[in-house]
């Protein structure tokens, strides 16, 4: 558990002409491991994971692990509302050579708590790899409830959980149900200090795509107890990450990966641009961050 502490980043995906640009992607995770990220999170929601193809999704992991050659984790995005292909896109990244997989709960056709139950341990039990459970109910209709979360994590290769709610009350609770081995990564950049303080592991982080630097600081000062320079680092943040979510994501974050030069700009339908306020704020806090 402990290599997966820390700050973790939701990758981007970056397109040109309507396909995956590979050497921008190649070199958008070096620009990562130079900065300081902890590891890697290919083809999640931020990755436009919903309007990839197959086809893509897998390239991408390859590519993640290709250029990152071992140096970090990465955590392959495996996630389906159909248990079969959720399956098969774990197997694939268990074949990749991925360190685990992260699987987000199934969305639109509403699974009840044994629903899910039997859905993550299908999934456990067709791979040999880690797994990780994404819980983010503004995407998603049904979550698992702590009781359902304690069951999983008796199963071996149940990892934790990517926490997306932004419940404060979560940590310590799936904590005293799953166990003090239980990883808990925030997957909500603006409360990621006080989830921390509640017992929390680390972040799989959006904010980490244009600020990768600032966000391994935070955590490595966490670590260190350093609350100063939590503090600072944090204050520092706070603007970039409430604008990064001030339209729909990931259009906000890839406006600021273009500010930066890190990518180009280009989404896939149905995802558009950000709109005019949204660009204005990340601009602001970009400034703020002291990134451009």
């Amino acid at each position: 558990m402990q290599k997966y502490h820390g700050s973790s980043v939701a990758l981007i995906t970056p397109f040109a002409n309507g396909k995956v640009d590979e050497k921008s992607y190649a070199d958008f995770i070096n620009w990562h491991i130079e900065q300081g990220t902890h590891s890697l999170v290919p083809v999640g929601t931020t990755g436009e994971s919903p309007t990839v193809t197959h086809e893509e999704h897998r390239r991408c992991i390859e590519i993640c692990l290709e250029v990152t050659a071992g140096r970090v984790p990465v955590i392959a995005g495996a996630g389906s509302n159909s248990t079969q292909e959720a399956s098969e896109l774990a197997q694939f990244a268990q074949q990749a050579g991925a360190d685990a997989a992260m699987c987000v709960v199934p969305y639109y056709n509403k699974p009840n708590q044994r629903g899910l139950y039997e859905h993550f341990k299908a999934i456990h039990d067709a791979t040999d790899l880690p797994i990780l459970i994404y819980s983010v109910p503004g995407r998603v209709v049904s979550c698992p409830s702590v009781e359902t979360l304690a069951e999983l994590a008796k199963l071996p290769r149940i990892l934790g959980i990517k926490d997306a709610t932004a419940d404060l009350s979560l940590p310590e609770q799936q904590r005293a149900a799953c166990g003090d081995d239980f990883l808990q990564l925030s997957g909500e950049d603006a409360t990621v200090v006080p989830y921390l303080a509640a017992g929390g592991h680390g972040c799989i982080s959006v904010t980490a795509n244009v600020a990768p630097k600032l966000c391994s600081e935070l955590h490595v000062a966490w670590k260190a107890r350093d609350l100063d320079t939590v503090d600072a680092i944090n204050r520092k943040l706070m603007p970039l990450h409430k604008a990064l979510f001030s339209d729909t994501s990931p259009a906000p974050v890839k406006y600021a990966a273009t500010r930066l030069g890190l990518c180009g700009p280009e989404l896939r339908l149905p995802m558009v641009d950000a709109c005019e306020d949204a660009k204005e704020a990340v601009d602001r806090a970009l400034k703020h961050a002291g990134l451009i």
